[in-house]
């Protein structure tokens, strides 16, 4: 974030304070926010810190949270227009608009085949819409007593620590995003005819400028078919190279949740994925997620 400048212009002085308590807890990105209640409605002058904070540090957690579904929706919405999803559970039916991110089976026990495939890749939600998402958030309501974390790759640093001629070789180049090449690429069940016609490709720039910060990051992962314009051997090279460089361990927060966190992440300039670092058979993992949905990449 910049720092303000007094009108002439001639001393720097420190942005306003917050008004909550902000702890920094990533070296890449992070911070917790303790004394907010999101189940209340907030203020203008808190939301607007709020969205302060979160282009500062591109995560936020709530810690200590307890919200109903119709609560987590409301606040949401204080940022945006909610977004549904074109998956769908196992039964068919098309995930509520505050869907749950669980392990969990039907019997209500855990069971790892129910969870998707694709949370384990990297990835930036809904980068197959023409329009993907701002922010998503997730909140926890059952959590592994150890495990279960979820990695956020800083695609900002990605893009900062590049090579001046890497820059350049991507700086016009854009790639293909869909829904079928997110399942292909994730070794899950193929996209349906119906999902293909509901969510067909769409084109964005590999290098996508941050709309409210203006910053270069790189946009890529498992939703990317291919660049545009190469062959697919030198196009399926390149997008490797470029995911293995923005999600090294130097440039990645790991978030271990605690009972009550409730995330909120910019997919504009963060990739994300679950580990799979708990037992899934036996331990218990319920997140209720919430998307808002942003503006089209430039």
């Amino acid at each position: 974030m910049q720092i303000a400048q007094t009108p002439d212009n001639s001393m720097p002085v420190s942005p306003a304070p917050y008004p909550f308590e902000i702890n920094r807890i990533g070296e890449v990105a992070g911070a917790e926010i303790i004394g907010l209640d999101l189940s209340q409605p907030i203020d203008a002058a808190t939301k607007d810190a709020i969205l302060r904070a979160f282009l500062e540090h591109h995560i936020l957690v709530f810690r200590d949270q307890s919200l109903t579904k119709d609560e987590q929706a409301r606040f949401s919405e204080n940022f945006g227009e909610l977004e549904s999803h074109v998956g769908r559970h196992p039964s068919g039916e098309q995930y509520h608009i505050v869907h749950t991110v669980t392990n969990l089976g039907p019997d209500g026990k855990p069971e790892p085949k129910v969870m998707p495939k694709g949370n384990y890749y990297w990835h930036t939600d809904k980068s197959y819409h023409e329009v993907p998402s701002l922010t998503t958030m997730l909140h926890a309501i059952e959590v592994p007593e150890e495990g279960g974390d979820t990695l956020f790759a800083n695609t900002r640093m990605g893009y900062e620590t590049l090579t001046p001629e890497m820059k350049s070789r991507i700086a016009d180049l854009k790639a293909e995003h869909s829904w079928e090449a997110s399942r292909r690429n994730t070794n899950s069940a193929p996209a349906t005819e119906e999902q293909k016609k509901a969510r067909p490709p769409v084109t964005h720039p590999i290098v996508r400028t941050h709309p409210d910060t203006g910053e270069k990051t790189l946009y890529v992962g498992m939703h990317v078919s291919h660049i545009h314009g190469l062959p697919k051997d030198e196009s399926d090279a390149l997008l490797a190279e470029l995911l293995e460089h923005t999600t090294q361990p130097d440039l990645v927060y790991t978030h271990q949740w605690r009972k009550g966190d409730y995330t909120m992440w910019d997919n504009r300039c963060l990739l994300h994925r679950a580990s799979p670092n708990y037992d899934a058979a036996t331990e218990r993992r319920v997140l209720h997620r919430t998307v808002i949905i942003g503006t089209k990449p430039y």
